[in-house]
């Protein structure tokens, strides 16, 4: 008959070894849920360039296809196709895709004063365009610059437009 002694170490034993296999499972399914969600460089290059190409040919069309329209608000609507196109045509210094900062997520999540009432936006951005436009003339030079937060939906890069705020 053996007794407690000799049979605690073979379980604490199995234990321990299932708690690692769970781990490393975990870790594994983890890295996975990161590399399916996260885009990668090469995704953020073609959005940039295809971005750029479509805003210094001023093609509308396809400037307005970067837009996620789905719940939006349609006055919002109308002022984010006005903004994209306005300067359009324009030849673009520096296109950037960045990670938002701690006060571009608070800015991103607060209600904002729409021309409806509240709104909010209809994706979680996890980026944000910057846009630098630098002009030169006869009569001197100026620079502007825009941004805009994008979001991913269905494996490419949008640009949320907002809508009312769901409760």
């Amino acid at each position: 008959m053996a007794c407690v002694a000799e049979i605690e170490p073979t379980t604490v034993a199995a234990m321990k070894t299932s708690t690692k296999l769970f781990r490393i499972a975990g870790a594994l399914l983890l890295t996975l849920a990161f590399t399916i969600v996260a885009a990668t460089p090469q995704q953020e290059k073609a959005f940039t360039d295809q971005y750029k190409a479509a805003f210094e040919g001023k093609d509308t069309a396809t400037l307005e296809s970067f837009l996620y329209t789905q719940g939006s608000d349609p006055a919002a609507l109308e002022f984010y196709k006005m903004m994209q196109s306005g300067e359009a045509g324009e030849k673009i210094s520096k296109i950037e895709l960045v990670n938002l900062t701690p006060e571009d997520v608070k800015k991103a999540t607060t209600p904002m004063d729409g021309p409806t009432g509240k709104v909010c936006l209809t994706l979680k951005p996890t980026k944000k365009l910057i846009i630098k436009i630098d002009k030169k003339d006869g009569s001197g030079s100026s620079s502007s610059t825009s941004e805009n937060f994008v979001a991913e939906k269905d494996g490419k890069f949008v640009i949320p437009v907002p809508g009312p705020c769901k409760s």
